[in-house]
Formats: structure tokens, sequence, C-alpha cells
């Protein structure tokens, strides 16, 4: 079943999994396979005076509604092509006296879109929202009680003049908002600050090595005049080379956990047990728990007393992180390394946290030296692990490379950074802002590496007096979250 620029996909009963998404056509690592608008999107309700109510961006300054005092907008352009979905939500906030949770927000506007509309098939889509999964049947008790509270929350907020809903398809709408609620980033793509409904998107199957990756594209929004102002969405991307009637497989999680974690996290969170290739046979598990081998090899009582250390460890930079205080976190990385290094193996996933987490803070610091040997230990264990087209290998291999140009370790930082440039022109694509930022980067340490391999000295010289006038780039403040993982699951 293909529809409206979908040509390139089909919906199919994959064994075991339900529904799943299987390729009509061959594609090549960072090949677009399709771009799908949001259904309905809002940004989080912590966000919602910084981030742009339409394209989902960070700005300096927004334009507020003028009526409901609420949504903000980069310019006229985006609050012009918000009004069709805020309309509604405009005089129900007013009526209403505020706004209220995200959650409400977004089951409001997936509701007033299929009051336009019709429950059917809309534009575009394979799936008409109605038969989306909601997991409903699976919820824990806790589960139950915060859906009844959303509900309750809705039926308050609902203006009594819109089509009526019955409870029991207001629930389903939560539901599937609960397991299909995809993540929207900022423009760098670091910190998520809303959550879409995207329902092709919902027909992709997980596999914890998969053959496509999503990223979330903000749209050209700078552009004035309307022919030009390209609308926010998300592209499904080839990883690997995929053959017609292959299944088009995301990963739901980070795949930088033991496939027993990886499987528990994707049970709580979306009800089904991961039968991937990866897990079935518990891949890379033994290089994420390699411990120290040779003459000097740990016993199993060392090995899960140092594993133990390293957790607890990790609570307490936990704790430090959250007090802003990055020079404790600094010494518990470093006490944590002197435990771990003559036991844990290279690749061993406790100590590549603390590497990753050291290595951010100290750069931060601008202890860029340190931070730069931490960096590549941490980015040569990555390497081993991770599909060689992971985005977040991609960023982390870019942190690494700006740490060692920052540093002075020109060859070093160059040659991450253009490791980067190729791991994100597949997963993101060239227009991206992150890869453009990183365009830049490669052509600028080019040109300093090639100053260096002319004349040391001078090289050295002329970046000391750059330095001396000019206060170095300091590097973003050390975030306390994750990534943004790819589907949201209200906390």
């Amino acid at each position: 079943m293909t529809k409206g620029g979908m040509e390139s996909v089909e919906v199919f009963t994959a064994e075991g999994k339900g529904r799943g998404l299987k390729a009509q056509k061959e594609f090549l690592p960072g090949d677009v396979i399709f771009a799908e608008p949001a259904y309905a999107a809002v940004v989080f309700d912590s966000l919602t005076h910084v981030i742009c109510h339409t394209c989902f961006k960070r700005q300096e300054r927004l334009h507020r509604c003028g009526q409901c005092k609420f949504a903000y907008y980069c310019d006229r352009t985006c609050q012009r092509a918000a009004w069709l979905n805020h309309k509604n939500e405009c005089s129900a906030i007013k009526r209403h006296g505020k706004a209220p949770t995200e959650n409400i927000r977004l089951a409001a506007r997936i509701l007033w879109r299929m009051e336009r509309e019709g429950s059917g098939l809309s534009e575009g889509c394979l799936v008409p929202i109605d038969d989306l999964q909601n997991h409903v049947d699976s919820f824990g008790d806790e589960e139950k009680k915060e859906l009844r509270a959303d509900v309750e929350s809705f039926l308050e907020f609902w203006p009594p003049h819109c089509q009526q809903f019955g409870m029991q398809f207001i629930s389903h709408i939560f539901g599937v908002i609960s397991c299909n609620g995809f993540t929207l980033s900022d423009q760098r793509g670091l910190q998520a600050v809303g959550v879409g409904i995207f329902p092709n998107l919902c027909q992709a199957n997980h596999d914890c090595w998969p053959n496509c990756t999503v990223v979330f594209n903000n749209g050209n929004h700078e552009a004035v005049r309307s022919m030009f102002h390209t609308q926010m969405r998300i592209e499904l991307r080839a990883l690997s080379k995929i053959s017609p009637g292959d299944e088009l497989t995301v990963s739901y999680v980070d795949f930088l956990s033991l496939s027993e974690e990886r499987r528990k996290q994707l049970k709580k969170q979306y009800y089904f047990d991961c039968a991937c290739e990866h897990c079935k046979k518990q891949l890379k598990d033994d290089l994420m728990l390699a411990v120290k081998t040779g003459e000097s090899k740990p016993s199993a009582d060392t090995v899960k007393e140092v594993i133990q250390h390293s957790k607890d460890t990790l609570e307490k930079i936990n704790k430090a992180r959250m007090e802003g205080n990055y020079h404790e976190v600094v010494k518990l990385c470093r006490e944590c390394l002197k435990k771990q290094e003559p036991v844990l193996g290279d690749t061993n996933i406790y100590l590549l946290r603390i590497l990753s987490i050291a290595s951010e803070v100290l750069s931060y610091l601008q202890m860029f030296e340190e931070a730069a040997d931490y960096a590549k230990r941490m980015v040569d264990g990555y390497l081993k692990i991770y599909h060689p087209n992971n985005a977040q290998l991609g960023m982390a291999v870019m942190r690494a490379g700006v740490t060692h140009w920052h540093a002075g370790l020109i060859e070093a930082g160059h040659g991450l950074i253009c490791k980067a440039y190729a791991i994100l022109l597949i997963t993101h694509g060239p227009s991206h802002p992150i890869t453009k930022d990183l365009e830049a980067m490669r052509v600028q340490t080019e040109m300093e590496l090639r100053m260096f391999q002319q004349n040391e000295f001078m090289y050295y010289k002329m970046r000391e007096a750059a330095l001396k006038n000019q206060k170095i780039q300091v590097m973003p403040e050390p975030s306390n979250e994750n990534a943004p993982s790819l589907f949201h699951k209200k906390e």
C-alpha cells in the first residue's frame, strides 16, 4: 500500500512483529527513503517561550501570539504557517484561562485535525490515526492512573462547541501519544524540545542494528518568500545498502547498552520482546563487558567490585552535574578511572561512560589536553561497538575532533572532524545545520593543518597570538540529558 510521496515504501505484516515497512526499491547509504511532516506536534511545557511553535528552532527573540499570549514564533512566516493548527488551540486557551500540559495539547491538536479532515487516511499517510498501536491494554496501574488524569484534563480543556469524541477514543489517542510520540529536537539536534506524531514513521519496526536512521529537519524558515519556506519534517535515511523487499528498521534505543538492558528498556517503554540478531546472539556484549587480558587478568570478584564502584560513581556524578559542580565531576571521574584502568578492557561500557563524561566536562572547563586524551580513548572504544554509520557515533567523533582542535592537536583534530563529517553526511545529510558546521570546521582545520605541515613553529606562534587576542570558544555547558532518543516517553 503506497500513498502520496510514499511510493518507495510499503506497509506489510512482519512475522511476529505486526505491521512493518519494506523498501520498494534499492537505497544506498545516505539516501532519504521518505520525508514526513508531523500529523501534529507541540513544544515541551518547559520550553514554550524559547522554541518556535512551528519549526521547533531555538531562537533568542520570538514573536508571541497576541491572542492567547502562549504560542511563540520565529517570525510572521512561521506564525502564518501555524495558524491552521493553532486557531482552535488559541481560542481554547483563552476560554480555559491557561494552556494545558504538552500531552493534552498534542491530543487536542490530533483531534482538531481529525475534526477537520475526518478519521480516514490523511494525505501522504499510509495508516490512519485510528489504526495506530496504543498498547493501553498493556498499561500498568500507574500508567492507567496517568491516562485517566489526562482524559479528565483533556475534557476540561476541550471546547463544548467542538466535535465530541468518546472516552474510549480519547484514551486511544493518549495511548498512541505514549507509544508513538517522536522526539523533536532543536536545529543543532542536541536538545529534545518537543513531541510529534508521524504516522508513517510509527510503522517502522525496531532493530538494535538497524538499516535506517531518523533525523529531524526543522526546515528552511529563513526564507521569507513562502515558495522557499520548506516544511518541518522527519527524514528516514538509509544507513546501509537496502534491496527491494527488505524490511526498513530503526533503533528505538541507543545501542550502547548490554542486550539484556536494551531488551528490558524496550519491554518497559514499547511493550515488546526484542528478537533482533544482536539481542538473540548477544552480539557485542563481550566487548561491552571486556576486561583486561594477559598475565595479570583480574579475578571475577575484582571485576564485579569495579563495576559496582563504577555504577555508584555514575550516581554521584549525576548528582554533582545537577548541582553544576563540575570540578567535583572531574575528581570523581579521575578516581574512578584509576580503579577501572587496570581491570576493565578498552571497550567496556562502564569505562566508556566515565571517559565520555570526563572529556565533555574537561572541555567545558577548557582543560583541553586532558579532555582530548579521554575523548580519543572513548572514540576508539565506540568505533569497535557502534554501527559505522551511527548518528550517536558521528556526534561523539565530532566532539572529540573539536576537543583535539582546541587542544592544538591539529592533525588528530582534523582527522576526527573528517571522520565525523563522513558519518553525518549519511545520517543527517549535507544540508543539516550540524553537517554544515562540520564542513566549515573541516575547511578551517585543513587550512590550519597545511600551515602546521609547512612550518610547525610559525603555526604555534600564530595560534598563541590568536588565543591571546581572541577568547577561545567556550564549549557548551555539559547537559545532564542524554542525546534525544528516537521516541518520546512521558516521564
